[in-house]
């Protein structure tokens, strides 16, 4: 059978000492060696190899550089956004023609996702060429602000 018993600090509680006799004698970090990787240097060479796995020496990984999220829209969210951009008079309807400008409702690049039903007469920054493709099918166009990276 198991013995339940109170751990060792439980017992110590109410005591003036917590069995160490003189309070001096416990005072600061020397009573339990040092603070943190105390005693693993030039004298204990040999206790390196007993820390190795904490990962204490040299640094680890890097830091991502900072980069500049675009926020994109796909052909279907938008086709299903029109109305309340009709609303807000951030999109304007020209004949059978749907004029939006992704920057003024807040995307920089258009993605293909999902069909298109409708036409459609798009600004943006960037786009996707299956985007761009799927746009002209339906007989719109997509006007980009930011030129294509050429391939070398």
């Amino acid at each position: 059978m198991v013995a339940r018993r109170r751990s060792k600090q439980s017992r110590y509680r109410g005591s003036h000492t917590h069995g160490c006799g003189s309070k001096k004698k416990a005072r600061g970090a020397g009573n339990r060696g040092g603070r943190g990787m105390a005693g693993t240097g030039k004298r204990a060479d040999q206790n390196k190899t007993r820390i190795w796995h904490l990962e204490y020496f040299g640094k680890h990984g890097f830091t991502r550089p900072f980069s500049d999220p675009q926020r994109a829209v796909t052909l279907s969210a938008l086709q299903e956004m029109l109305p309340q951009l009709l609303a807000e008079g951030v999109a304007a309807k020209e004949k059978d023609v749907f004029v939006i400008d992704l920057s003024k409702v807040g995307y920089d690049k258009l993605l293909s996702k999902g069909k298109l039903s409708l036409k459609l007469k798009l600004t943006a920054r960037t786009a996707s060429s299956g985007a761009v493709e799927k746009v002209k099918a339906a007989g719109g166009e997509v006007t980009l602000t930011e030129r294509p990276a050429e391939k070398v």
